[in-house]
């Protein structure tokens, strides 16, 4: 945006120097003429079409020669409009003091001129609307850059607006997906508990059955003969159901998911029966238990386990503080 608005000051610039310098050569001769032929000068600088000229220096310039003409030929000026363009015009740019001082030296010498031309007079006037001709020109010209200046600022604000909006619709979108993707996420996490709630329940459910069940035995053989006999054949039925039940031993593994994985990982030779010990061990199983749930001798479990805690003491697995707490 701020490139086009460069361009466009720039043909207006070139467009402005370029019509300079068309006029430039000819006023020189104009000037020289002055002094040599005077009436010729001032008739070449009435020849010009003062309303086309496009630059205020070109303008000034004319004016000043124009001023210079009327004195070489001792013609009186109806007004000072004209020579004050050139002072006017010299007395804002400090670099051009010799042209300001010849401006004000043409100036006063008009004031005291008393030759007087009725045809002189006439085309004076005549460059005086022309004069007012290029300034409601040049006024319109500004105006037409101002409006010019203020579309693109409009124009580029516009865009910038645009952007903006881009950007933040951008950022909307980017949460409105985040969010979106945290619905699924809770969603996927409620569904999950869900499903530990029901192996829960279903859990639970099973333990108090055991209890129930254990409770009736005893109801309905107390007082008998074989009362002992009876709850201890229960209980080791239970015992039975529960050493060969994979989902109570998969429920273990599931509660302890991040110490076995650990334990996977860094024994990957480990035997399946010391892997299986180790889900009872980190399950917090008693010893009596243990025994009973792999079958063995309580001496025997006690040589197994510390013969998995040796293991686990002398590897160099990373995981060796957590592991061995779990004894």
């Amino acid at each position: 945006m701020r490139g086009l608005l460069y361009i466009v000051l720039l043909i207006v610039i070139t467009g402005c120097g370029y019509s300079g310098s068309n006029y430039k050569c000819e006023l020189d001769e104009a000037e020289n003429m002055i002094e040599e032929n005077p009436e010729k000068a001032f008739n070449m600088l009435n020849g010009y079409d003062v309303a086309e000229f496009k630059d205020s220096a070109t303008m000034a310039r004319w004016a000043l020669l124009y001023g210079e003409a009327l004195v070489a030929n001792k013609l009186a000026a109806p007004t000072d409009t004209i020579i004050n363009i050139a002072v006017d015009y010299y007395s804002s740019h400090i670099s051009a003091e010799d042209y300001l001082s010849r401006a004000q030296k043409a100036k006063a010498l008009l004031s005291k001129s008393t030759g007087h031309s009725a045809l002189a007079s006439a085309l004076y006037i005549q460059k005086e609307k022309e004069f007012m001709l290029y300034k409601e020109r040049a006024r319109r010209n500004q105006l037409l850059l101002i409006g010019m200046i203020v579309l693109l600022a409009a124009i580029g604000i516009i865009i910038w607006q645009r952007q903006h909006i881009k950007l933040k619709n951008a950022k909307a979108d980017a949460l409105i997906a985040e969010a979106s993707f945290l619905k699924k996420s809770l969603d996927s996490r409620k569904n999950e508990c869900s499903a530990l709630a029901n192996k829960l329940s279903a859990s639970l459910a099973n333990r108090f059955n055991m209890i129930d069940e254990l409770c009736e035995t005893f109801y309905e053989s107390q007082g008998s003969k074989n009362e002992k006999k009876a709850i201890v054949d229960k209980v080791k039925y239970h015992i039975d159901a529960l050493k060969n039940d994979n989902g109570i031993f998969n429920e273990m593994e599931q509660c302890h998911e991040d110490i076995l994985t650990r334990l996977r990982n860094d024994f990957s030779t480990l035997k399946q029966e010391e892997y299986r010990l180790m889900v009872y061990i980190v399950s917090g199983l008693s010893n009596r238990t243990i025994a009973l749930l792999i079958g063995e001798s309580i001496d025997t479990t006690y040589k197994r386990k510390s013969r998995l805690k040796a293991k686990i003491a002398s590897s160099s697995s990373p995981n060796k503080d957590i592991l061995l707490n779990a004894f």
